[in-house]
């Protein structure tokens, strides 16, 4: 008896954390909805649009989505990472790839294609810079 006592705790223990969890997504939920009515600040170039994902529990990624009509994946839109955010500390990284979150940048220094800053040699820089 016992041990169906203390599988029944375990079962209970294990659906309050879902509502917990389940919390924090809807509050997620509604920041993801609230960044893109007001924190972002770029306009998806012509031909895309952004998306807004919850990559985790503390981190947005936000998906550029080209609209053109490729065989290879039927028509849908592709998709390429432009960046992440956190809602909670309201600051922007640049991704390293699609599955991980790089470095924090400045919005000011992002383009509407990427969150990736552009790195260049000194030449280059004098001559685009």
């Amino acid at each position: 008896m016992n041990s169906n006592s203390s599988i029944k705790e375990k079962s209970t223990n294990s659906k309050s954390t879902s509502k917990n969890s389940k919390k924090k997504s809807d509050s997620l939920s509604s920041l993801t909805t609230d960044l893109t009515i007001c924190d972002f600040p770029h306009t998806a170039p012509e031909g895309y649009s952004y998306q807004f994902e919850l990559f985790n529990t503390r981190l947005v990624s936000i998906w550029l989505l080209c609209h053109r009509c490729f065989d290879y994946n039927m028509g849908k839109p592709t998709r390429t990472i432009w960046g992440f955010y956190s809602p909670k500390k309201r600051e922007y990284y640049a991704p390293i790839n699609s599955s991980k979150c790089g470095d924090k940048v400045d919005i000011d220094n992002t383009r509407s294609y990427t969150a990736m800053p552009i790195k260049r040699t000194a030449l280059e820089a004098a001559f685009y810079d």
